[in-house]
């Protein structure tokens, strides 16, 4: 099987330039994306058990993958929610599903957005990781437009191997992520 577009580019671009910039002495210092995370956390899954299902489709079409069906670990009286209560799905993405996620988010999905200006450059967490959040599955071309039932938002989160939000970002700008200027 091919290498994934991105991961080429990676190593063929990436790769050199982030160890000729920082100045490391090894590739294995190289800071590098290790996972993307998916996640679609879902309130009504409580009144509604059908939505559960239709999300966990919808994350399968995106990811290429069976998500997990993530539980409640404490009870919130206000919410109506107990814990082991299913709230949510999620997927991990790595190595090739990974790769061509990220292509797949990067040159179709957040382009198609209205009124797209780019990302948030500022949404690092302090340990290299970034998180957006999607206001809806439609971005991706693998969901049908007539098959959804509810137009739902997901949290993406790319977890590099950076030290500082610094390499992290530069790694994530070579490789062609959209920030805002």
């Amino acid at each position: 099987m091919a290498m994934p577009r991105l991961q080429q580019r990676y190593q063929d671009e990436v790769l050199p330039a982030l160890k000729k910039e920082f100045g490391y002495q090894n590739v294995m210092q190289v800071p590098k994306i290790e996972k993307v995370v998916l996640n679609i956390g879902m309130g009504e899954a409580l009144t509604n058990a059908k939505s559960l299902d239709a999300a966990a489709g919808d994350l399968t079409a995106i990811a290429g993958q069976k998500p997990v069906f993530t539980k409640a670990k404490k009870s919130i009286a206000n919410f109506k929610l107990r814990e082991g209560n299913t709230i949510g799905v999620t997927v991990t993405l790595r190595q090739e599903r990974m790769w061509s996620f990220l292509d797949r988010l990067m040159n179709i999905a957040l382009p198609r957005l209205r009124d797209f200006r780019g990302i948030n450059p500022d949404a690092f967490d302090g340990h290299g990781n970034y998180s957006l959040g999607l206001r809806e599955q439609l971005l991706f071309p693998e969901i049908h437009y007539e098959k959804i039932d509810k137009v739902r938002g997901m949290a993406v989160t790319i977890v590099t191997s950076a030290k500082t939000d610094e390499e992290s970002r530069r790694l994530l700008t070579l490789l062609g992520m959209p920030f805002r200027k």
